[in-house]
């Protein structure tokens, strides 16, 4: 079995129509329900949402020097917003419960072998 990260991806600024309180129930009861199937199959490894991209630091050396900076990493709008890692048997079904975890949350979900985990 290999392991792949899923990740969650929002981007900034995006223009999305709120979602109605049934849809907000549905999509919470969807991935409840991806949850639970990743858990019972032995799937899930771990998962977690991230707190917001502004709150990040980057620790980088400077010469001899550490410093430490405020904001993520990449300057974009582009940002993880959580991950699951998962045991899977091949990209294909990776990408199946990637597919679950869209249609719940709708949102992009990266799929990415973890290396050197075959």
């Amino acid at each position: 079995m290999a392991h792949y990260l899923l990740s969650v991806h929002s981007v900034d600024g995006e223009v999305r129509e709120p979602p109605t309180e049934e849809r907000m129930r549905e999509s919470q009861r969807l991935l409840g329900d991806v949850e639970r199937d990743l858990k019972a199959t032995g799937a899930w490894v771990f998962s977690a949402r991230l707190a917001d991209h502004a709150e990040a630091r980057v620790v980088r050396e400077a010469g001899d020097d550490v410093l430490t900076t405020d904001g993520p990493f990449a300057e974009g709008k582009e940002h993880i917003g959580g991950f699951y890692l998962i045991e899977a048997a091949d990209l294909a079904a990776a990408l199946g419960w990637a597919a679950r975890v869209t249609a719940a949350i709708h949102v992009p979900i990266e799929v990415r072998a973890l290396a050197g985990f075959a």
